[in-house]
């Protein structure tokens, strides 16, 4: 319950110092490089780990076909669709 506080106050602080004002081009650059790599890191962490080891199970084909399909543009509905089916389809399998 704490750290949901936290959580919530962290979120909160933030515009308030930032307030009305614009961040310069280069602070700009570095978030705007900063938010893919981070956003990847997560998901491949949430897909792929458990705790403190590594885990290849259905989640790992499906966060393939996931990724190429985002590569190739693909729509977004059309992404979860293909990667439940594929996590389904693995776990059919095995």
């Amino acid at each position: 319950m704490a750290l949901c506080g936290a959580s919530y106050v962290l979120k909160a602080v933030g515009p308030v110092i930032a307030g009305g004002r614009r961040l310069g081009p280069r602070l700009r650059g570095v978030l705007d490089l900063v938010a893919v790599p981070l956003l990847s890191a997560l998901i491949c962490v949430q897909a792929l780990g458990d705790g403190r080891r590594l885990v290849l199970d259905a989640r790992a084909p499906a966060l393939a076909v996931a990724a190429v399909l985002v590569w190739r543009r693909a729509p977004f509905l059309v992404v979860v669709l293909a990667a439940a089916a594929t996590a389904a389809l693995v776990r059919a399998l095995a």
